[in-house]
């Protein structure tokens, strides 16, 4: 049941590492806004009345996963606070190495490439990535990974569902080849970043051969409209966006693994953890029951039909049946 539009605001009193929680961007939202009763996650004794923070980064995706870790907390019996939608990835890693959050979804290339300073993926695919961003995160920060979900938010390429029938083009490979014959339609929307970093179009070129592309360079969030207007014929998109769905777009395969590999797992301080072990089940729940194709339909209803992303993930939760 939903309890009210607006969710209830309040200030948290401690400092993360940038100074105050409302400078790095940080809102404590006090109270999950729907009433939950437990379904097949069953309350845990030793959880009954634990506080536990959930924070989320500011993306519909990571907002989503945020309210489903939230509420599957909830009806272990934990005592939840909402801190879903920080402005940043870096601030939301700050909050949960500071102590501000308990518990947030990371993706295993963003901790992989972003925390750990590496610039090429693990090769060897979901399992080495995991592995290796799992290990190294514990020894250096004191932050574990729990399982990670099937749920995996890759780069990737696409076109109109329209134009990759017309020139049969399923995986990058089919691409680069349909580049060769076709060099007109070597026209590429990219956002600035994703053009230099070596876990993006560098690495795309590397293992694809892609020759003299042209480039066009915009925000994320225009480049999947830009691609369905026609404006570019291939566009770099992330692989759980809703507006694949929405726009009728074809994601195609990375068949040579050229980028990293970015399952969502939830994370913990590793004290934290061990203080309360049973914080796993309810979360590894919710991640095992996770994927792609769930998650596109998600954030479509959410950044194309307009829906809240705590609503969306409610309902998805109760149908599920983890909750009731």
């Amino acid at each position: 049941m939903r309890l009210g539009a607006l969710r209830l605001k309040a200030l948290l009193g401690a400092v993360l590492l940038c100074g105050t929680l409302s400078a790095c961007g940080l809102e404590v939202n006090t109270a999950l806004p729907y009433k939950i009763e437990p379904g097949s996650i069953q309350p845990i004794e030793s959880l009954k009345g634990v506080k536990v923070t959930v924070g989320s980064k500011d993306f519909t995706e990571n907002i989503i996963l945020g309210y489903m870790a939230e509420m599957a907390l909830s009806a272990a019996g934990a005592d939840v606070v909402d801190l879903t939608d920080i402005k940043g990835s870096n601030s939301s890693r700050q909050a949960l190495l500071a102590g501000q959050t308990d518990v947030t979804w990371e993706y295993t290339g963003t901790g992989w490439i972003n925390y750990q300073g590496n610039e090429l993926p693990v090769p060897g695919g979901e399992q080495a990535q995991y592995e290796a961003t799992k290990a190294a995160d514990e020894a250096k920060f004191g932050v574990t990974w729990l399982n990670y979900s099937p749920l995996n938010d890759q780069y990737a390429f696409a076109v109109t569902e329209a134009y990759g029938a017309a020139n049969n083009l399923k995986t990058t490979s089919d691409l680069a080849e349909f580049l060769k014959r076709k060099p007109d339609q070597n026209v590429f929307c990219l956002e600035t970043e994703f053009t230099s970093r070596q876990d993006g179009f560098p690495a795309a070129v590397r293992a694809y051969g892609f020759q003299n592309p042209v480039i066009k360079n915009f925000g994320i969030g225009t480049i999947y409209s830009a691609v369905a207007s026609g404006t570019c014929p291939i566009g770099e998109i992330f692989t759980t966006d809703g507006r694949i769905a929405g726009l009728n777009l074809r994601v195609l395969e990375d068949d040579k693994k050229a980028f990293p590999q970015y399952n969502a797992v939830p994370t913990l301080r590793t004290e934290f953890l061990n203080q309360h072990p049973e914080l796993r089940g309810p979360l590894e729940t919710v991640t095992a029951a996770l994927d792609n194709q769930q998650m596109i339909e998600l954030c479509k209803q959410v950044d194309v039909d307009g829906r809240d992303q705590g609503e969306v993930a409610y309902e998805w939760m109760k149908k599920k049946g983890f909750i009731s």
